[in-house]
């Protein structure tokens, strides 16, 4: 027979409706009491119908993450699973589920936004892209959604965002390739759509820019965030008839693609064609060789993104864009002892 409130209130020495205020954690409730009556629910094995309190509360205690599409490529990438480490590690210490959606196309996308929020299945929205002229976006501004966007929005300055600046790091991690002595760097991009991909070219060419080295064309691939888009762009970059000599490779999954289209293709690393990448996932320093990566915290972006939308949801004033330091982690892939004319 299946524990009731009634016999936590009886068993507690407090009324029902007592009972209730705790599990709603109303602030009228004394630590005491609310303390004596959660371990007497423990005891017990009382669960409280999260449905019914949210009829109560006007809450669901669930906040979503809407996924960029296409998700199985997403779901491939150990950069994602590392950030929702981080969301997970807040939704959970403040008693908050997590609910993942998507769709596989622009509509779809917007439908499943739309449905979570007037469906009211959601207290708040994690957004993990932002792309130009962004429907999503438009959609959770206009409606006053709780909601944070990790990265940075290319149409709102004015919503709250945890990113990294995409622009220095790309600066730096080119310009540790020029430190090296590499003239002819190029750049293994992701889709063009995005602004992390849009702020990370800026740096690459800022960085050449200012060494007086050439930006060419051909030296330039967009991709997916994908290992075996790593592996077809070697086919064309390298195809060149001076193909470059370094490589800044927008994620570290990408770039283990790289490695093996280098490898089928019979160029070392770093003696012939030196890399530096992104996200300095646990991975990267177990290929042959090491990758050289850019940290960008990935953890703390998912962690900190989630304390914001918390922040929003209990209608703290906050407008922010937070930026998650990145540091550049050196490995074997991007070290040369000949400085190359």
């Amino acid at each position: 027979m299946s524990v009731t409130i009634k016999d936590v209130a009886k068993k507690a020495g407090v009324s029902p409706s007592t009972v209730s205020r705790v599990i709603a954690e109303h602030p009228r409730i004394s630590a005491e009491t609310s303390k004596r009556v959660k371990e007497i629910m423990e005891e017990l094995g009382y669960h409280p119908n999260m449905m019914a309190k949210s009829l109560v509360s006007k809450t669901t205690r669930t906040i979503g993450v809407i996924l960029p599409r296409p998700a199985e490529e997403l779901l491939l990438n150990f950069f994602f699973y590392e950030l929702m480490r981080g969301v997970l590690a807040q939704l959970t210490r403040a008693g908050y589920d997590l609910l993942m959606a998507g769709g596989s196309n622009e509509r779809e996308e917007l439908d499943t936004v739309t449905r979570l929020v007037r469906g009211g299945r959601i207290d708040g929205l994690l957004l993990l892209y932002s792309r130009s002229s962004d429907p999503v976006i438009s959609f959770l501004h206009e409606e006053k959604v709780p909601f944070v966007l990790i990265g940075r929005s290319l149409d709102y300055e004015n919503i709250n965002s945890v990113d990294n600046d995409n622009i220095q790091a790309a600066y730096d991690a080119t310009n540790h390739l020029i430190a090296q002595g590499q003239k002819r760097i190029g750049f293994v991009s992701g889709p063009a759509r995005l602004a992390m991909t849009q702020d990370r070219m800026t740096g690459y060419t800022k960085a050449l820019s200012e060494a007086g080295l050439p930006f060419r064309n051909g030296w330039v691939v967009e991709g997916e965030f994908l290992l075996e888009s790593g592996y077809r762009a070697m086919a064309s970059i390298m195809s060149q008839p001076e193909p470059p000599t370094a490589l800044v490779v927008i994620d570290d999954v990408v770039a283990f693609g790289v490695l093996k289209g280098l490898a089928e293709l019979g160029y070392r690393i770093p003696q012939d064609v030196a890399i530096v990448s992104f996200n300095n996932i646990a991975l990267s320093e177990l290929t042959m060789p090491p990758i050289t990566s850019v940290d960008i915290g990935t953890y703390q972006l998912g962690y900190t993104a989630s304390q914001m939308v918390l922040r929003m949801i209990q209608q703290e004033a906050i407008l922010s864009r937070q930026i998650i330091p990145h540091r550049l982690v050196v490995r074997e892939s991007s070290l040369r002892t000949v400085t190359l004319i």
